[in-house]
């Protein structure tokens, strides 16, 4: 399997705006009323990327002048092809750009449970977040990374929760001075109180999904930063109710100096505690020259 990050974008060809037609004209009995939205459909030939790529764009068309039209956002048809022997769950970054390739937005989506040899179809919408009319700059959408994990030590699908009564995810974390902290963070979505005291086990994992060698993974934050990131609070026993979290953190510095080859662990294998099923979650651990990865102990959270 290919590096997740980073990787090299896959573009997909522009999708050409088609005026809409039969539209109700300003002054007549409607007219200010919400029309439906028009929008123009291009299919597209991608050689894809580790098993994804896009077969189709939408665009929405241009508005006509006095007609209140619907929103109707860009979006893309997408197929991913599972050619391994076993089931995996893959995770998607999608760009959507103009002509000339600048990326106007992103977004990431998750498809669980793709079994050996099947092809799954799906569509991606563009968030809603660009305002001002700035969607219809966007003509292109590429799929910018694709990460992929075996479907039983996946993260739960939303609404589900596995046989274990908890899941394992990981947040967008946040970066600050060449400082990472990303956070870990444990759900009991079973019917039992689940209890765990102390550091969640972590073994990194390389882009084929092999452990990582020369990374000391430490237990607080004390020798990568002085900052208050939770890392260094003390170990608790912490007992979860049905519905509730706790939170770790993993601090790290990508600081890149000569000498040792810099790392990278896109892939952690997670146990919440001695004995619990492993979870693999994506953190994409740049560790640069370090040699360090600080983790923080379990600490529950509000609701």
């Amino acid at each position: 399997m290919r590096r997740a990050t980073p990787l090299l974008p896959v573009l997909v060809a522009a999708a050409l705006l088609v005026t809409g037609c039969g539209s109700e004209r300003a002054g007549s009995p409607s007219a200010g009323s919400a029309a439906s939205p028009r929008s123009s459909v291009s299919p597209v030939s991608d050689p894809g990327l580790d098993g994804v790529r896009v077969t189709g764009v939408t665009l929405p068309s241009p508005p006509t002048p006095g007609i209140v039209s619907a929103y109707s956002p860009v979006s893309a048809t997408y197929e991913v092809v599972n050619d391994s022997s076993e089931a995996l769950t893959y995770t998607i970054l999608f760009d959507f750009t103009t002509a000339t390739g600048a990326a106007m937005t992103t977004t990431r989506q998750t498809v669980h449970d793709v079994e050996p040899g099947r092809t799954v179809r799906r569509t991606v919408e563009m968030p809603l977040s660009m305002g001002g009319g700035g969607d219809m700059d966007v003509t292109r959408v590429k799929v910018s990374e694709v990460t992929s994990v075996p479907a039983a030590e996946a993260p739960a699908a939303p609404d589900t929760c596995p046989a274990s009564g908890v899941d394992v995810t990981v947040d967008e974390g946040d970066a600050a001075m060449g400082l990472r902290v990303v956070g870990l963070w444990l759900r009991n979505c079973g019917t039992a109180d689940y209890h765990v005291e102390g550091y969640p086990r972590l073994t990194l994992l390389d882009e084929d999904r092999e452990p990582v060698e020369g990374v000391r993974v430490l237990k607080g934050s004390g020798d990568i930063t002085s900052s208050v990131t939770g890392a260094e609070d003390p170990p608790r026993p912490v007992t979860l109710k049905p519905g509730e979290r706790a939170r770790a953190v993993l601090v790290w510095r990508n600081t890149t100096e000569a000498g040792p080859e810099a790392v990278d662990a896109p892939f952690v294998r997670v146990h919440a505690k001695a004995g619990a099923a492993p979870v693999t979650v994506t953190p994409h651990l740049d560790l640069g020259t370090t040699g360090k990865l600080g983790v923080g102990p379990w600490t529950a959270q509000e609701r």
